[in-house]
């Protein structure tokens, strides 16, 4: 009943952006959110299965899922031409927060995959506690490989924006120098992330 509790608010809260974002994309001829939307679907059945297996924080399940209300925001809000935007397309994704410097895409990044540690941290204290009914401390070391599970998510991340490209004209992904940011900012999110938990915990 507490997991019931736990899910029910953020699951309705994450299916009612879910479907703004699916007709949105489907009435703006927006094929690539329309895919990322469905890959959502399947990330948010992963979640599940996990929060299952390991009772994830309630702040964790409200984190990742205003990641995901950030990420379809980022694709789909149309910005006014005179804000300041890097590539071609003028979508919430290309705002320059400092000119230059500073994507929101790159903010969204940092802030997902530090999610994504954050929920690789309550795994391997879970999967601990069953084997060996004992918490662990966030040593050093852990912490390095959780930040690193981390950063192997933000990889795959690219991987699935990679399969975007091949498989749809005409996306907002970007290049090359585009994806470098991405894995920079992945990884200073994770970082983050391996800090607050050796500090909180």
């Amino acid at each position: 009943m507490q997991i019931d509790r736990a899910l029910l608010p953020v699951a309705l809260f994450t299916s009612s952006y879910l479907l703004l974002a699916a007709i949105f994309a489907v009435m703006g001829g927006n094929s690539e959110f329309v895919f990322y939307i469905a890959v959502m679907a399947v990330l948010i059945a992963v979640v599940l299965i996990v929060h299952r297996k390991v009772q994830l924080k309630p702040a964790t399940l409200w984190g990742l899922s205003i990641w995901g209300l950030l990420h379809m925001a980022g694709g789909l809000v149309t910005l006014p031409p005179a804000w300041p935007t890097a590539g071609e397309s003028p979508v919430l994704y290309n705002l320059w927060l400092v000119p230059d410097r500073l994507k929101f895409d790159q903010l969204v990044h940092a802030y997902g995959f530090g999610m994504a540690t954050w929920v690789c941290w309550q795994g391997l204290q879970a999967a601990m506690q069953a084997v060996a009914g004992s918490r662990l401390r966030p040593t050093p070391g852990l912490l390095v490989l959780v930040a690193a599970a981390g950063m192997g998510l933000g990889a795959m991340n690219e991987v699935v924006e990679f399969a975007a490209v091949l498989l749809i004209p005409d996306t907002n992904v970007g290049g090359y120098m585009n994806t470098g940011w991405d894995l920079v900012a992945n990884l200073a999110g994770c970082t983050v992330a391996a800090v607050w938990v050796y500090l909180s915990e």
